[in-house]
């Protein structure tokens, strides 16, 4: 039920139909998939440096269909979400400010980032990287 109505809600939000301009400019293909998502595969435009990226409930990769699943899947359902309850378009300007905090923090895009540990970092093929004054020097 809850996809339905993230669907729903993408929609109303401009977030979706954004995700699906993005994948045609972008010359992917796509086809609907798991959990009321839309796959784009071979995305074309090298940015942004993911193995996969979301905009509503549209999941966008260069690489073939049949890339999208399990864990990674996953983890690209819950940023879904996320524009839902980010209501849309705003998540466009707060995914890029909390990728700079984390860059801030401990010099990777994704470690700090509340979108990505929200949406399990690891599902998204990421590592946790510790804080930069955290880190030991060697001797």
């Amino acid at each position: 039920m809850w996809y339905r109505i993230r669907r729903i809600i993408n929609w109303i939000n401009l977030s979706t139909p954004a995700g699906l301009l993005i994948a045609r400019i972008g010359g992917a293909h796509t086809r609907k998939g798991e959990f009321g998502l839309v796959y784009a595969h071979g995305y074309r435009i090298p940015f942004p440096i993911a193995n996969a990226f979301t905009v509503g409930n549209v999941v966008l990769t260069k690489y073939p269909d049949g890339f999208l699943q399990g864990r990674l899947l996953a983890h690209e359902s819950r940023h879904a979400s996320q524009y839902a309850a980010c209501i849309g378009l705003p998540m466009l300007i707060l995914y890029p400010l909390s990728l700079a905090v984390s860059f801030a923090v401990c010099g990777d895009i994704a470690s700090w980032n509340v979108f990505e540990r929200m949406a399990n970092l690891e599902d998204g093929g990421y590592r946790r990287h510790p804080p930069r004054w955290r880190r030991t020097s060697p001797p």
